[in-house]
């Protein structure tokens, strides 16, 4: 479940592995710090999202650092899976963080938006805006960047 998640936010699968070790690590750190009040899943969770909210941030800190550097940012390209799923994830890494968060957790993940909510520390109005915000954009993307796809085919 963590790997999916990190792996869905990060969209790499080294990235991926990394954070998802990362959280285990964190979560036995911390263990004395879990309080029971709800799930043992629920707080592993939290501790993943939050990792992965903070890499995305360092590493749109470090993009913006290599391009005030004039430094060319290598494109890596998804190597496996169909076309869809490639635009798919395209797509999926163009959203916001926030919002990303909310379509994995409530859409990939299968969470209730009272139990995203819980995990990404917001209301569950703010998680239905966000998921409502990213569908959105993730079909206007999606058939943007399909119709291009298919002009090239």
């Amino acid at each position: 479940m963590i790997h999916a998640l990190t792996y869905r936010m990060s969209g790499s699968e080294a990235e991926a592995s990394d954070l998802a070790q990362e959280a285990f690590v964190q979560a036995w750190r911390r263990l004395d710090h879990f309080r029971g009040e709800a799930r043992f899943s629920s707080w592993l969770y939290r501790i993943a999202v939050n990792l992965c909210l903070n890499w995305k941030a360092r590493e749109a800190r470090e993009a913006r650092a290599r391009t005030a550097w004039g430094d060319l940012a290598a494109n890596e390209g998804s190597s496996t899976g169909d076309r869809r799923t490639g635009l798919v994830q395209e797509a999926l890494m163009k959203l916001p963080a926030k919002q990303r968060a909310a379509i994995v957790l409530t859409v990939y993940d299968g969470l209730k938006h009272e139990e995203a909510a819980r995990l990404l520390g917001c209301s569950e109005t703010t998680v239905s805006w966000r998921v409502f915000a990213a569908k959105a954009k993730l079909k206007r993307w999606l058939e943007k960047m399909d119709g291009q796809k298919g002009e090239r085919s």
